[in-house]
């Protein structure tokens, strides 16, 4: 089947089976097209709480499918391909997690969600990147141990200089990448254009930013200032997509270097078609972990 058809036997799938399709900003545009709800790793865990289908495929990479697991443990919860993993979440074994907490026994441990459940349920609270300067400033506790994104920590560290923070030795293997010489061409080019960069980019990068924003904060942003006409992205380039989609009348540029989450470009049509019409893929977390990671996620969000 060509895009168009696929598109439709998705769409026609998805009413069969009373199923919903949550998709994350970088997915490329053809799976944004036939999703329910596009949004950010917080958006997409606020989302899955008021979702009543029984039937969920999260289009994203699997530590965000364990997440929507945690939140409708009794839900089939699908993932389209289970070989889409995350690079950043890989840094933080659970093992060398376990080491940590011994290490640091009187530090409070907060994992960015891009960790895989196994982290989640070992740590004391989850955040994202749209909410992790707030969460880790009303910690009670000044000693943090902060994982697996050391750009995400250090942005934090800086606003919240009076919490001690250690910092975990991860990064994401597409914002680490970020070209500063390619985002300064892009900007030479587009002398008006306002720079907004992802927290997981490097400390070079987010300092020359106009923004620096989670995904779902970029859309704030744009809509912060109505003035402006031409936006460059500074992160995967779904995000791209899915701001050009929302503001027509706009311009989002991509730095000359092009950012792309091979994980994330790892869910096509043809793999969320098949999912549906087999239900397979099936992602669920064992009760012990669960119940433990809930908590973590469920302090997040409150």
């Amino acid at each position: 089947m060509d895009t168009q058809d696929l598109k439709e036997a998705i769409l026609r799938l998805k009413k069969e089976k009373q199923a919903y399709i949550l998709a994350h900003n970088y997915q490329l545009p053809e799976i944004q097209d036939v999703a329910d709800h596009v949004a950010d790793s917080l958006g997409m865990a606020r989302h899955a709480l008021t979702i009543p289908n029984d039937c969920i495929v999260v289009c994203g990479v699997y530590f965000m499918a364990e997440t929507v697991s945690l939140l409708n443990p009794h839900k089939r919860i699908l993932i389209p391909d289970t070989n889409a993993g995350c690079p950043l979440a890989n840094f933080a074994p659970i093992q060398e997690v376990k080491r940590w907490r011994i290490q640091y026994p009187d530090h409070t441990f907060v994992a960015y969600v891009n960790s895989s459940a196994e982290v989640k349920a070992e740590v004391d609270i989850c955040c994202t990147s749209a909410n992790a300067i707030e969460i880790v400033r009303r910690l009670p506790n000044t000693k943090i141990v902060f994982l697996p994104d050391k750009n995400l920590g250090r942005y934090v560290q800086k606003h919240v200089p009076e919490k001690e923070i250690v910092l975990w030795p991860g990064f994401c293997v597409v914002h680490e990448t970020a070209d500063l010489e390619a985002l300064l061409r892009t900007k030479e080019a587009h002398p008006h254009a306002l720079i907004v960069a992802h927290p997981e980019c490097p400390e070079e990068i987010q300092d020359i930013a106009d923004g620096v924003c989670s995904t779902g904060q970029m859309i704030h942003f744009v809509e912060q200032h109505p003035e402006i006409k031409e936006f460059i992205i500074v992160t995967e380039w779904g995000m791209v997509y899915a701001l050009q989609k929302k503001f027509p009348d706009r311009v989002f540029l991509e730095p000359s270097h092009r950012m792309e989450c091979k994980n994330m470009k790892r869910i096509t049509l043809t793999k969320l078609y098949d999912a549906l019409r087999e239900e397979k893929f099936i992602v669920k977390v064992p009760d012990d972990i669960r119940e433990r990671a809930r908590r973590s996620i469920d302090k997040m969000l409150a």
